[in-house]
């Protein structure tokens, strides 16, 4: 009997581990990008391969999730926004295209994907916005720099834009979360901030309607300060996930239809990260790290490219020296009377003279 009790146990705790355990919600989708049913775990490390995949752009590992399906190479999304909410596992969206566990959720960044944007649209304008809780980034050129320099990043600007026209507070039911509480102020600033930035690209529609697309990279942390302060259980923070759900998917309605449904939009929803994300500075005082296994200068370990690029090279300059050898050999046997059109003009110039 404990046998049997121990299997249902374990099996109750991995379905409940793959339905309330942390996702990856697509909210909006392309009809050329499809999404196949069923329980496909992804690796949170893998989230940035999957956003170059999904915008057409090379990875250096395979994916290998068989989640998704791709459509034509000519068609990718004009946009790819990423919401990355923490604090809580799941969100009720009821309104999504498909939805999936997320394993070993640790911190990541999209700056890959940026670079890649930046590198193939160099004289475009494609908007890269980035937003975190520790750091505000807004890699932007051109026009879209003009277009988003009156967004507020800081904390500090959120907070004042709550007080001014066109605050979304009005707007939400606020019932147990109050604007004079500092974790309250916290998700009410970044319920803010979604919609400041649907709003302007509503206002400015010609950023989605050139050639290059667009990143959106939003990392909300609202839910985990109020989880925080008042706890899962408290009414502050079930209000909150109400709150949270109902402007994400009103903001990818709106993302959407600004790009023509030509924008793929994803929620992150993760508890806790099992890693802070920290970034090293160096100094010019820090002493340089020898690594262990590469003690003795030896050479780096080929890659399995090594043998093609090695026989195209080495038979190329093979058949380049046999060319040289043939036609140097042609040349100095050459027969000036006979073979050369230069030297017979020549001579018969002479025989008349």
């Amino acid at each position: 009997m404990n046998r049997s009790f121990v299997s249902v146990f374990v099996f109750f705790a991995a379905f409940t581990a793959g339905i309330f355990g942390d996702r990856l919600t697509v909210l909006k989708a392309p009809q050329y990008v499809s999404y196949h049913e069923g329980q496909w775990p992804i690796s949170g490390e893998k989230i940035p391969d999957l956003v170059a995949l999904t915008m057409g752009f090379s990875v250096q590992d395979e994916l290998g999730w068989p989640a998704m399906q791709m459509g034509s190479l000519f068609q990718r999304p004009k946009a790819n926004v990423l919401l990355v909410v923490r604090g809580v596992d799941n969100l009720d969206l009821p309104h999504n295209v498909a939805s999936y566990p997320l394993e070993n959720p640790v911190p990541f960044t999209l700056d890959s994907v940026a670079n890649t944007m930046h590198a193939l649209f160099p004289d475009d304008t494609p908007v890269v916005l980035q937003l975190a809780p520790s750091e505000e980034r807004l890699y932007m050129v051109g026009k879209a720099n003009t277009v988003f320099e009156d967004l507020p990043v800081t904390l500090q600007q959120i907070r004042g834009r709550l007080s001014q026209d066109g605050s979304v507070l009005p707007s939400l039911p606020l019932s147990s979360l109050s604007r004079n509480n500092e974790a309250d102020l916290l998700f009410l600033s970044e319920v803010q901030v979604l919609h400041d930035i649907a709003a302007l690209l509503l206002r400015h529609k010609h950023l989605a309607k050139d050639h290059s697309p667009d990143l959106f990279s939003l990392e909300l942390a609202g839910l985990e300060e109020i989880s925080r302060r008042y706890g899962t259980d408290s009414p502050q923070f079930t209000d909150a996930v109400k709150i949270l759900a109902s402007v994400l998917q009103k903001f990818a309605d709106d993302v959407s239809s600004i790009y023509g449904g030509n924008a793929l939009i994803e929620v992150v929803t993760v508890k806790t990260f099992e890693a802070p994300l920290t970034r090293k500075s160096r100094s010019i005082l820090e002493s340089k790290e020898v690594n262990p296994r590469n003690q003795y200068n030896l050479a780096y370990q080929y890659n399995f490219e090594y043998a093609v690029i090695f026989n195209i090279v080495l038979w190329l300059m093979i058949a380049l020296a046999l060319a040289v050898i043939a036609i140097a050999y042609n040349l100095w046997n050459m027969d000036p009377g006979y073979d050369s059109i230069i030297y017979r003009m020549t001579n018969q110039k002479i025989r008349l003279d």
